[in-house]
């Protein structure tokens, strides 16, 4: 691996067989951390964010849960019916 800074920009220069998943992630984490080093966000904000993020997240797979049982019973229900 090489490493050479311009005046513009870091380029890192890689064998061709590395795998370019890992370069993805990698990437992202840089572009995290850029986005992050920007941010004028409190710990105290960035925490009710995660909270609620959780929470919507929840609410969704809740739902998808209940939709799943509710549709694997309608055939039961058609079944006990008849």
């Amino acid at each position: 691996m090489i490493i050479e800074r311009t005046k513009k920009e870091v380029i890192f220069r890689l064998p061709g067989n590395t795998d370019v998943d890992e370069l993805q992630s990698i990437a992202s984490l840089f572009e995290f951390e850029s986005i992050g080093k920007k941010s004028k966000a409190t710990q105290k904000q960035v925490n009710a964010l995660v909270k609620q993020v959780k929470k919507g997240r929840w609410n969704k797979t809740r739902q998808k849960a209940i939709s799943g049982l509710m549709g694997a019973a309608l055939p039961l229900l058609a079944i006990a019916s008849s």
